[in-house]
Order: structure tokens, then C-alpha cells, then sequence
């Protein structure tokens, strides 16, 4: 770049100083900006090839313009350049590569892997403000065509793989035609209108988005999708199709799935934990409390009917030593103990209703406590005692706290004539665990020791928790106290997670069973959650991106059927809508779409893709040279006639531990090795696979000499 001239600023950085420079000289700025467009040539980069953002439609009043390598932030800057007098500036993301000219364009010299990602143009109207910012996004390969099968497909690849929610996603469009002339994304599987995300075309450089677009997607020029802040409802297929200049249109779908790995309680950390099953156990029938994760080291069990461990409400007791249980006071004649630790209720009534506890003493004697609290649903009984059946009870909303996240603990069946009552963070009501009391008479509210600020007191006994925190996680009771001073208690368990579940609302969906498929094998298009009230359901197969082939109609209402003459002997609908498909062929596969229609001509739509695999065939290896010399370079590529299939390199016939003088390609059938060492002599297969087999090639032996 050329020689730079600056204003000066005391106790700036050089960047900053030529921000201070812009605000100065941009403070007469229109407030509209014309659209600023970016293309890439080639549209297609190579590692080591060079590449030119090349800037369209740049207003000619502009006179400050900075390139940013990902968010249009100060500490992402590339180069700064104040056109009004020709002073720039490098920014902390400069790496001696790139080169600003006058029209805003960056010419960034021999790319690398490290180059990929999202660039920013932004024009500044001060310091810290951008008047306005278009960005692009720059994918570099590794070659031209890392491998046969690589280059012949169009592909999405989502960035990352896995995603949680309120994090981003890109995803990635490979190969996609040269002769493109349009392209379009929408949400779901189905190629509709109303379902439209974007769609651009490239002559113009242009994007419309349409009334799917949700205002967090971003569309780039090489077919790209990024989805910003993604939630449970982003989750599913995303279809791209592409239309190129002589008017061949291809369809390309993509699924999406949150990770909730994050969100719950890995085994590794080792954490005791009981679970109910089954959740809820009907008056007369029997609930296992199971433990997991018992400390191995343990000495004795104990468990315990209500939220505290009191020596009169002891169940049962265990000695690991001595394999023996001891029955304890509160032992009813319908719990067995197990040697896992776990707990057997047989015959259930609504008094086994409520909070158990487990405690464990280990051989270096320290003691653990957890709680489980049994739900028992009396909905059924024939017999309900008016007296007792009203009972003081805490419901969580929502069921499971985030992190971040409020939690409300509503109060059911609060007693009337009330004199106080009061909430403590403990399965013990002692001061030094209060969160707070009511005083009912005076609505006068009292913070207890265990008051963090966060909490809110109503009037009908509920306790609201704000800004939850895994500190929080616990459990709760609520004491009440009456005007003739009797009490009652009640308790509930908070569990906080680190993220937002998955929606527990139950939708319309189709299993295929088995879940991957080979070629002549039968499938079921297993269909959960099916509607009530039902007048009609059919099933359709795509046939293109406007028309489907109806498979087969089921009319419940006059109790027949149709089954198109194409399918007749090779498919069997059941009256639970589901589907079974024999012998499968390689043209069955290909999305299958449910329809219902209930009796209020209501209808709801659901849809599955169909895989049907291929046994793959052998690999093999070529390489570039079998004999090196040390320092050198060598490249080993992994040759399949198969495609969609995944490939793992194999050494001395144990799997590769990549070093940092290692590089795999995109679809890691190239392996290329950087300055070679003698340790790299040795026997290297490749092994490619899909969900029902696998092939090993044959060895190919690298011999390394010394320089």
C-alpha cells in the first residue's frame, strides 16, 4: 500500500486517530446511502490464488470507507481509507496481504483456509458510527477439485455442525452451477411461495426476501444462507433451488437441528440423580425411583419419605459391605430397595404423593444428599376424600428454568384464614434459608438472609425468580402459618439448565423405521401424533419442485381407500397412517409428504426424506510420490466412485492423529503432509463409509528419506 498521512491525536492509536479524522471530515454526510454491492472475482478462490472484493454502486460523496474481517467492529478492522485527503490506516486484522484502493475495493493476495469467513464494507459517519455496511462472504478451496466426486454435486455443509440455540449457523452452498442466474431459499421441504426466504439474482446482484424471511437471515452472493440468533422454531429443512440460464432449475435441502448436549447434565460430571419412572404413576400403580450415577465409592444408602432426612421418616437402608437392607419407620410394606440404590413403590397411593430423599455416605464418610419428587395422578380414583384431596401445592412455570431466565413457583390450594407465610431456599424452614415472609394482614413483605434480589413475593403465596442462575437450582419450601397458628409445608425442586430445551408441544411427525435404509429392504413411514377427529389422510411422493404423484388416500369417514396402480402391491397404508414401503428401489427415494384433514376441514401437513443407501466399494489411494525426501511435501488422494459417503484416513492401521503440518480437504479425501519427517514413513489406507457399510482401500506405503 502507499505512504500514509494521518492527523495527529493524543492518546490514540493510529487507527483510532484516522477514525477521529473521518468524523471530522464525514460530518456533512447525506442520510441516504445508496446500495452498495460486492463482488468477488474469480467467484470461485483457490488456496494460494488472489481475489478482488470489487465494489459496485459506491456513492460519490463518500469520503471514508473501512474494510472489516467479519462484524463491523474496531478490533476487526483490515484498512481504513479517508478519501477526502488519501489518509489511511491498517487495522489489527491487517496481515500484509490485502490492498485498498480509492473505490473501496480489497484485493487480498494468495489466500488461505484462514480466509474464509464473512468481510465487511462499512462507511463511517464518526469515530464509532456506521452510516452504512454490506458484507460478502469468502469461501477458499483447497483445490479446484479435491476430489472427483466433490466437484460433481452441489452441496450444503452447515457452519458449524452443531448449533444451540441463540447461536448462528451458516449454511455453506458448494458447487454450486456456473451458469447460475438465480437462486432462491425457503423454509421447509417444499418448494411454496409463502414459505420464501430470499431469493437473488445474480446479473443484478440483487435480493428480495420473501414472507418466510424472519428479519435474521442474511444471504450472500455465492448461494449462502446465515441464520443469526436461531431459536426451536428455525429447526428443520431448508431447500435451496437454483436456476441457471438455460432454465434448469436443481433443488438442494439442508436439515437443521439444535444441539442440546449443552442443556443438560453430562454423565462425566458425575452427579447423583433420581428419575421417576414413569413420571406420573396412576393411584394403584407402581413407580421405580432410579438412581444413576451412585458414587462408586459408596459405603450406605439411605432414603427418606418427604424433603428432609429425618431419622422417623426413613424408608429403607442398604449396606454395601454387607449386601443387607434394613427396613426403617416409614417403611409402608410396598417399597423394595434395590442394590443399585434404587426404589421400588408398589400400590401407590395419593399419601406416597410427594418429596423423596437419597442419601449417600461414602467410604471416606461424606454425605450426599438429592431429591425426587413423586407425582401421583388420582384423575382416575373413584374414591376422593373432599377433606384431603385439596392440597397445598407448587407448580414450576415453565417446567425447566434457563439460565438467564425467570421461573415462577405458582401456588396451588393456599388455605384460607391466613396469618403469614413464608419461602425458604432449603428442604428446612430455619431462618438462615429464608427468602422472605408475608405478613397477610399488613401485605407487609420481609427479606430473609436468603433473599438474592431477584425474587418477588405475591399474594397468593407465588415466588417469582428473575435472572435464574445455576446457584439457584435447589430446593424450595413454602411454609404457611393460619390464624389458630396451625402450618403446612410444601416443596418444590428447581433444576436450572444452561439452555432452553427442546418445546415439549406434540407435533405431527413421520419416523422411518428402520432409520437408514438399504436397497431392497422395506421401510416404515412410521407417523406419530396423528390427529383426532379425522375425516381423511393421504400420502404424496415429489416428483419436482411443483408437482407431487399421489401414493394412496384413505376417506375414514365412508371407511375406503385408493392406491395408485403405480404403487399396488409395493406399499400398505395403515388405518394410523402409516406407511410401509417393500423392496425398496433406488427411485423410491425422495420426500414423502403426510396430509390430514380433520373433521373441521382443518388440515395439516408433515413430511420425511428417504435415503435409500448403497453398499460402498473399495477405495483406493493415489499419491503423488511413494518416496520423498525430508522437508518435502506429498499429497495422498482417496479415489471412490461412491458418492455422499464420508472418508477416515488410517495409519499403520490405526486411525490418523492429525499434526499441524497435516491438512485434510473439505471432504477429507486429500491428505496433504507439509514438511515431511521420517516418522511419516509408513503403510496409509483410507476408509470410506455411509450409515450401512464400509471399504478400506489397500495400503499405500510413503517411504521418507533424508535430505
Amino acid at each position: 500500500m502507499d505512504k500514509y498521512s494521518m492527523i495527529p491525536c493524543k492518546g490514540c492509536t493510529l487507527w483510532q486517530g484516522l477514525l477521529l479524522t473521518a468524523s471530522l471530515l464525514t460530518c456533512w454526510y447525506p442520510p441516504a446511502i445508496a446500495q452498495v454491492t460486492i463482488e468477488s472475482v474469480p467467484h470461485r478462490v483457490v488456496e494460494g490464488e488472489d481475489v478482488l472484493f470489487l465494489v459496485h454502486d459506491l456513492p460519490s460523496y463518500i469520503l471514508t470507507l473501512a474494510w472489516f474481517k467479519g462484524e463491523a467492529i474496531i478490533d476487526n478492522g483490515i484498512a481504513f481509507y479517508a478519501l477526502g485527503n488519501e489518509v489511511r490506516a491498517l487495522g489489527n486484522l491487517y496481515s500484509g496481504r490485502e490492498t485498498m484502493y480509492r473505490n473501496g475495493s480489497l484485493w487480498i493476495r494468495n489466500v488461505t483456509q484462514a480466509d474464509t469467513g464473512v468481510y465487511t464494507l462499512g462507511i463511517l459517519s464518526g469515530p464509532r458510527e456506521i452510516l452504512s455496511k454490506t458484507s460478502m462472504y469468502l469461501h477458499v478451496y483447497s483445490s479446484h477439485c479435491e476430489c472427483p466426486s466433490a466437484c460433481a454435486q452441489p452441496m450444503i455443509e452447515s457452519v458449524p455442525p452443531s448449533v444451540a440455540e441463540g447461536e448462528s449457523v451458516l449454511l455453506v452452498v458448494h458447487n454450486l452451477p456456473e451458469n447460475l442466474e438465480a437462486f432462491f431459499w425457503y423454509k421447509g421441504a417444499i418448494v411454496s411461495r409463502n414459505k420464501e426466504v430470499a431469493g437473488h439474482r445474480i446479473s443484478i446482484n440483487t435480493t428480495v426476501f420473501g414472507s418466510g424471511h424472519s428479519g435474521r437471515e442474511i444471504v450472500y452472493s455465492n448461494g449462502s444462507l446465515l441464520l443469526q440468533n436461531v431459536t426451536w422454531n428455525d429447526t428443520g429443512f431448508y431447500t435451496l433451488r437454483t436456476l441457471t440460464t438455460d432454465l434448469k432449475t436443481e433443488v438442494l435441502r439442508v436439515q437443521l437441528q439444535l444441539d442440546t448436549s449443552r442443556c443438560v447434565n453430562h454423565p462425566a460430571s458425575a452427579h447423583t440423580t433420581i428419575e421417576s419412572v414413569p413420571p406420573s404413576v396412576a393411584e394403584g400403580g407402581s413407580a421405580l425411583l432410579v438412581v444413576h450415577n451412585l458414587p462408586k465409592d459408596t459405603r450406605a444408602i439411605f432414603w427418606y419419605k418427604g424433603a428432609v432426612a429425618f431419622k422417623n421418616q426413613e424408608v429403607a437402608r442398604r449396606k454395601i459391605a454387607s449386601k443387607s437392607s434394613v427396613l426403617g419407620p416409614a417403611h409402608s410394606g410396598g417399597e423394595t430397595m434395590y442394590s443399585n440404590g434404587s426404589l421400588l413403590l408398589q400400590n401407590v397411593t395419593r399419601n406416597d404423593a410427594g418429596f423423596y430423599t437419597l442419601q449417600t455416605v461414602t467410604t471416606d464418610l461424606k454425605v450426599g444428599l438429592v431429591h425426587v419428587k413423586l407425582l401421583v395422578d388420582t384423575s382416575s380414583s373413584v374414591c376422593c376424600n373432599s377433606l384431603t384431596s385439596v392440597q397445598l401445592m407448587i407448580e414450576p412455570v415453565p417446567q425447566n428454568a434457563v439460565k438467564g431466565g425467570i421461573v415462577l413457583f405458582l401456588v396451588h390450594n393456599l388455605p384460607e384464614d391466613l396469618r403469614a407465610i413464608a419461602w425458604y431456599k432449603s428442604t428446612y424452614s430455619m431462618e438462615s434459608s429464608e427468602v422472605a415472609v408475608l405478613n397477610i394482614p399488613t401485605n407487609d413483605i420481609t427479606q430473609g438472609p436468603a433473599y438474592s434480589g431477584r425474587a418477588v413475593v405475591y399474594t397468593n403465596g407465588s415466588l417469582l425468580l428473575q435472572d435464574v442462575m445455576e446457584s439457584d437450582a435447589g430446593v424450595y419450601t413454602l411454609q404457611t402459618l393460619s390464624r389458630d397458628f396451625k402450618t403446612e409445608k410444601a416443596q418444590v425442586q428447581l433444576h436450572v439448565y444452561p439452555c432452553r430445551l427442546p418445546p415439549t408441544n406434540v407435533q405431527l411427525s413421520i419416523e422411518t423405521m428402520p432409520p437408514h435404509v438399504v436397497e431392497g429392504q422395506s421401510v416404515l413411514l412410521l407417523v406419530h401424533n396423528i390427529p383426532e377427529n379425522l375425516r381423511a389422510f393421504s400420502w404424496s411422493k415429489e416428483v419436482t419442485t411443483v408437482s407431487k404423484e399421489k401414493i394412496a388416500i384413505n376417506v375414514i369417514t365412508t371407511n375406503k381407500s385408493w392406491l395408485a396402480p403405480t404403487h399396488s402391491g409395493r406399499v400398505t397404508m395403515y388405518p394410523n397412517g402409516s406407511l410401509l414401503l417393500h423392496n425398496t428401489i433406488q427411485k423410491d427415494a425422495g420426500f414423502y409428504i403426510f396430509n390430514t384433514l380433520n373433521t373441521q376441514f382443518e388440515s395439516q401437513e408433515t413430511h420425511v426424506y428417504l435415503h435409500i443407501y448403497k453398499p460402498v466399494t473399495q477405495p483406493l489411494i493415489q499419491i503423488n510420490s511413494t518416496t520423498v525426501t525430508e522437508q518435502s511435501s506429498v499429497v495422498l488422494t482417496c479415489l471412490s466412485s461412491d458418492t455422499e459417503v464420508s472418508i477416515r484416513w488410517i495409519f499403520n492401521n490405526r486411525p490418523l492423529n492429525l499434526t499441524k503440518r497435516m491438512t485434510l480437504s473439505r471432504t477429507k479425501c486429500q491428505l496433504r503432509i507439509d514438511r515431511v519427517r521420517r516418522r511419516n514413513s509408513g503403510k496409509y489406507q483410507c476408509e470410506v463409509f455411509n450409515p450401512v457399510s464400509s471399504k478400506t482401500s489397500l495400503p499405500v506405503s510413503l517411504v521418507v528419506t533424508y535430505a
